[in-house]
C-alpha cells in the first residue's frame, strides 16, 4: 500500500474512533437521570455540564460548631456531598463526603455498608473544633437509584442520631475498668501467635511486607496490624490498627464493624511503598476473648493476600 493509502486507511479509522467516542460519551450522558438523584435523596443538586456531573449536598446546620473558637458556616466545608457520573454499561459511579460527629461516625459506616456502598476514607479536617468533626468519604458504582438510597440511607441516620440526643456524645458506652488484668493465653490461642504482656495488659503485633524505595520494610519500620488489650478479661478495651491493600480494605473494615467495633480513622502512613497499604484504627469495649475473635475474622479475610 502506498503512503497516501496508508494515510487516507489511518484518517478513516481515527475518524471512525472520534465518531465512536463521541457517540459513547452522547450515550453515557443520558445515563444520569438527576430528577431521580434529587427524588431519591430529597436534595437539590448542582449539574456541571463540563464534567458531567451531578452533585447533591446537606450543609451541617444542626450542631453550632467553632472552630479555633471561630462559629464557622456550613459555607467553609461543613457540608456533606454525594456526587455522581455516568459510567460504563449504564451503570453509575457515585463519589462524596459525609460530615461527622464522633457518635455518628460507626452508624453511618455500617448504614454505609448496609446500603452497599464503600467506605474510603475517616479523618479530621480540622484542629481545636469544638465538637469535634469527622469526615467520612464514600463510593460505589451502580445504579443512579441505588446509590442514591444508600446516600439516603446515611444522611438519615445522622438525623435519627441528632434527633435522639441533640447534642453529640462524648464517649463510647461502658466503662473501662481501672486495673489491668487480661489473661493472654486465651487471646494467643484465637490469635495463633504470642504476643507481649506488660501490666496486666496484652499486646500483638503482626509484621506485612513491602519495600520503600527497593528497601524491604516490614513489622517494625511500621507496616504491620496490632491490637492491644486492657481491662479485664470480661470487660475489656482494645484499640489497634490495621495494616490493608485497598482491595481487602472493604471486608475488614464490614466484619470489624458486625462484630461491634468501632472503626475512628482510614488513612496512609507512607508514600511510594509497594504494595501501597492503608491503615485503619479502631477501638472496641467487651469481653476480651471476643474481641479478639472479631480481629481474627477480619484478619482472615485478609488471608489470600501475602
Amino acid at each position: 500500500m502506498s503512503y497516501s493509502g496508508i494515510l487516507k486507511h489511518y484518517l478513516i479509522a481515527a475518524s471512525l474512533a472520534l465518531i465512536a467516542a463521541t457517540a459513547h460519551a452522547a450515550d453515557t450522558k443520558v445515563i444520569l437521570d438527576t430528577a431521580q438523584i434529587e427524588r431519591v435523596t430529597r436534595l437539590k443538586g448542582t449539574y456541571s455540564e463540563e464534567e458531567n456531573v451531578f452533585k447533591v449536598s446537606k450543609p451541617r446546620t444542626d450542631v453550632k460548631i467553632r472552630v479555633d473558637k471561630w462559629p464557622m458556616p456550613p459555607f467553609m466545608g461543613l457540608s456533606s456531598w454525594a456526587a455522581f457520573a455516568p459510567a460504563q454499561d449504564g451503570q453509575v459511579v457515585m463519589m462524596g463526603d459525609t460530615v461527622l460527629f464522633e457518635d455518628e461516625v460507626n452508624p453511618a459506616i455500617s448504614a454505609a455498608f448496609e446500603a452497599g456502598l464503600e467506605v474510603t476514607a475517616l479523618h479530621n479536617h480540622f484542629f481545636f473544633d469544638e465538637p469535634k468533626v469527622y469526615f467520612m468519604h464514600i463510593g460505589g458504582m451502580g445504579s443512579a437509584a441505588k446509590l442514591s438510597a444508600g446516600v439516603k440511607k446515611i444522611y438519615d441516620k445522622v438525623t435519627e442520631i441528632r434527633a435522639a440526643q441533640p447534642v453529640p456524645s462524648s464517649r463510647f458506652p461502658r466503662t473501662i475498668p481501672q486495673e489491668n488484668k487480661i489473661t493472654a493465653g486465651p487471646l494467643e490461642t484465637i490469635f495463633g501467635m504470642k504476643g507481649t504482656s506488660k501490666d496486666g495488659m496484652f499486646k500483638v503485633v503482626i509484621g506485612r511486607p513491602a519495600t520503600i524505595h527497593g528497601v524491604p520494610v516490614g513489622k517494625e519500620m511500621g507496616v504491620n496490624t496490632w491490637a492491644a488489650f486492657a481491662g479485664t478479661d470480661s470487660e475489656a478495651v482494645v484499640d489497634g490498627d490495621f495494616a490493608m491493600l485497598a482491595d481487602e480494605m472493604q471486608a475488614v473494615l464490614k466484619t470489624m464493624r458486625v462484630g461491634g467495633m468501632s472503626i475512628v480513622a482510614i488513612h496512609q502512613h507512607m508514600t511510594h511503598e509497594q504494595p501501597h497499604y492503608l491503615f485503619m484504627h479502631y477501638w472496641g469495649k467487651g469481653n476480651a476473648a471476643d474481641l479478639a475473635k472479631t480481629i481474627k475474622k477480619a484478619l482472615d479475610t485478609q488471608a489470600k493476600n501475602p
